[in-house]
């Protein structure tokens, strides 16, 4: 096998570096120079253990039936990868993920992200500059973040690690290189067919318990903007894509022109 072989095959039995490294015994560091391209001449058992791992014919690995790595990754549903179960996997099992699988953990339950649409990433990038203008207009002391970039909204909570579209963070105590431990104040997601249920209902409970301020469900199929204030007694509102939308945790000082977003991204659909 080549090694651009290899690096497929491990991408599509879902393995880590840290897995392979336990069952050949090759240390970790030397498959990271290996599969990101570092070593050009790998040693000769390094390739043979890793030949006989990775084969087809010796790997006892299954593959998740639409093809792709990681059984237990599909979008609003759940089977089981490894030796848990659905329900049982905490943090230390979602950082040991690969790292090219977006994947949301909640209640202990892996949904598989997939992969977003054009039309959901220009929906993000417009909005996520129109926030950030603003905010650096003004030196505010707040900054927003843009999907990939994990959350775990409690620090006590080891079950559940989320990826919000778009976010705003004023605390910079709960900011780490890694991912931000405790509730944004802003977030704003995106709906597509795969998420739609867990954006509007669990992950809107999610983020309310977690103490979440405001949270927008953005939904491109029905041109509309569900806006959650939950510091003022769980009140909402419903704008469309042309209306000129308030920001609650701004007092409304900030207004994103939801039609400026329209104009520039329904060309594209």
């Amino acid at each position: 096998m080549t090694v651009q072989e290899m690096i497929e095959r491990k991408r599509e039995l879902g393995l880590t570096n840290a897995e392979i490294s336990e069952k050949t015994g090759i240390p970790v560091p030397t498959l990271q120079k290996l599969f990101s391209g570092r070593t050009t001449s790998p040693r000769k058992q390094t390739i043979q253990a890793l030949e006989k791992l990775l084969s087809r014919e010796q790997n006892t690995y299954a593959s998740r039936p639409s093809g792709r790595p990681y059984g237990a990754l599909i979008a609003e549903s759940a089977v089981p990868y490894n030796t848990k179960k659905q329900g049982d996997y905490t943090l230390e099992d979602y950082l040991a993920l690969p790292e090219d699988f977006r994947t949301e953990l909640i209640d202990g339950v892996l949904y598989d992200m997939g992969t977003p649409t054009g039309f959901h990433q220009m929906i993000v990038g417009h909005l996520y500059a129109m926030l950030l203008e603003w905010i650096q207009s003004r030196e505010g002391k707040c900054m927003p973040f843009i999907a990939p970039f994990a959350v775990q909204l409690k620090e006590d909570d080891k079950r559940t690690v989320v990826e919000p579209d778009v976010m705003i963070l004023c605390d910079k105590g709960k900011y780490t290189p890694e991912r931000v431990i405790g509730a944004p104040d802003f977030v704003a997601e995106i709906l597509s067919p795969s998420t739609r249920s867990k954006d509007m209902l669990l992950k809107l409970n999610k983020y309310r318990d977690a103490g979440v301020r405001e949270y927008w469900i953005i939904d491109p199929a029905k041109k509309t903007v569900l806006v959650w204030l939950f510091e003022q007694q769980d009140d909402y509102a419903i704008y469309s894509f042309r209306d000129r939308i308030p920001v609650g945790i701004y007092g409304g000082e900030l207004e994103i022109d939801f039609a400026a977003i329209d104009d520039q991204v329904s060309p594209w659909m």
